[in-house]
């Protein structure tokens, strides 16, 4: 069914490109791009497929041989390698106009006894595993600590009564949400980000230059979060570990040590930064031109 399907969508696929005929066609990973992608090579229309993480999705890879050109968000991807070198471009993964903007605001981390702003985000399953975990890491702090934390959280509509009011008889500032519409904003704001490891979170995160703890969501059909993490870490812009491993010991020991000793927040942000780039949309739009030739 799946052959019959894709056979179809390909065929679709050829038939607008003969009607349209584009200049080149770009697809942007998984399924949906297949048909459009191999119409374009029967076709004889230039292509080029965008990775945003740090791994080569199974349709992707299916497609990459393929295309004139991969662009990739990461400077090294995992399977990419099989890809002649000259047909692969390191771009970044474009991100919108809210997040060059948050950009302009430089890291200020924490000062001494001062307050330590703390944002933990990460989509429905991230939001309940770190529903369930920070409030009672934080309960694992001193009450000193808890004092100088101002912890802004997303969380499912079902957890949110249940981790604002433990929070507040923590005695700990929080600001809880099902949807933040100023994500970067708050980035920008924050001494470190706790979250999930998509490619969107860390275009965002490395753009702006934040320090940030991942848990890479588990079991994903081709660990690309587990990549994503792992690839920021090695470059020095983030922690990362597993959601099995991501307790309330852990957190709150981890924590004790960056809000005790915040200087060490600083080359993490900067590494953060390095790793980002806020280009991504004008390289990517100069590589389509160059195949386009």
């Amino acid at each position: 069914m799946t052959g019959a399907k894709l056979s179809k969508g390909i065929a679709e696929a050829a038939s607008l490109i003969g009607r349209t005929k584009p200049a080149a066609v770009v697809g942007f990973g998984g399924y949906p791009s297949f048909p459009p992608v191999m119409a374009a090579r029967l076709r004889g229309v230039p292509s080029a497929l965008h990775e945003q993480n740090a791994v080569l999705g199974r349709a992707n890879r299916m497609l990459a041989k393929r295309v004139t050109a991969l662009a990739t968000s990461f400077e090294e991807v995992k399977f990419a390698d099989a890809i002649p070198a000259e047909r692969v471009t390191f771009t970044g993964n474009p991100v919108r106009a809210v997040v060059i903007a948050a950009s302009r605001h430089p890291f200020d981390a924490p000062v001494a006894d001062g307050p330590f702003h703390l944002l933990v985000f990460g989509g429905s399953q991230g939001a309940r595993v770190f529903s369930e975990r920070m409030p009672e890491a934080v309960a694992l702090l001193s009450p000193e600590m808890r004092a100088r934390l101002r912890i802004t959280q997303q969380c499912r509509a079902e957890d949110l009564d249940a981790v604002q009011t433990r929070y507040h008889a923590l005695g700990v500032a929080a600001q809880c949400a099902t949807f933040f519409p100023d994500l970067p904003q708050r980035i920008a704001g924050s001494h470190l980000v706790i979250a999930r490891s998509g490619a969107s979170t860390i275009a965002e995160l490395t753009v702006i230059g934040r320090p940030s703890f991942l848990v890479p969501l588990p079991h994903a059909l081709d660990n690309d979060q587990l990549q994503n993490a792992t690839k920021l870490h090695a470059a020095g812009g983030c922690w990362w570990a597993a959601q099995e491993d991501f307790g309330a010991e852990r957190i709150a020991r981890d924590l004790h040590h960056l809000i005790a000793a915040p200087e060490q927040l600083i080359p993490v942000a900067d590494a953060s930064a390095r790793q980002g780039r806020a280009d991504a949309d004008e390289r990517l739009a100069d590589l389509v031109e160059r195949i386009i030739g």
